[in-house]
């Protein structure tokens, strides 16, 4: 059995009600889970034998602005060093619920990550040690990473956001 194939079999059957999708992309197994399981699911794809995902590559946040009530995202890749296995789960909220379990007691390496994110987007890690910018200065009232700015000075015409993906 492939291994996306196994990994869903596994997440449907622990999380049941929370399994949202699964796909590939860029030959790498992608799952939706609710945001109510992101932690138990972290927890189990790292320490269970049968998973033993151990190492958490990276976590961005995500921002699709036409998502209604879906708008932002956080993703984790975690990769099984023993097989060369990598996998991504993909979790979303509302703008109005930015608030994401901290997975520090998980893998203490997200401590840095988890702050550049909230940097970035604004996303709150709810039990975080010290959650506070990383790069940008403490003044700054905004997040710059999402995308609610325009890209390019309103004054001029010959660029607009459709030229950056938007």
């Amino acid at each position: 059995m492939q291994l996306q194939e196994r990994l869903e079999t596994l997440l449907k059957n622990k999380f049941a009600d929370a399994f949202i999708s699964s796909e590939t992309s860029y030959d790498f197994p992608v799952f939706v889970l609710d945001k109510s399981v992101l932690y138990d699911a972290l927890s189990y794809l790292k320490s269970d034998s049968e998973t033993g995902f151990a190492f958490l590559t990276t976590l961005c946040g995500l921002h699709y602005p036409d998502n209604k009530d879906q708008e932002f995202g956080m993703m984790y890749q975690l990769h099984k060093l023993e097989t060369n296995e990598r996998i991504r789960l993909k979790f979303f909220m509302s703008k109005e619920d930015m608030k994401v379990p901290t997975i520090t007691t998980l893998w203490p390496t997200a401590n840095w990550m988890e702050r550049q994110e909230y940097d970035f987007f604004g996303f709150k890690f709810v039990g975080h040690p010290d959650l506070r910018r990383i790069l940008n200065m403490d003044e700054m009232n905004y997040f710059p990473m999402r995308k609610e700015y325009p890209l390019e000075d309103g004054s001029r015409d010959d660029k607009s956001d459709k030229m950056f993906g938007r």
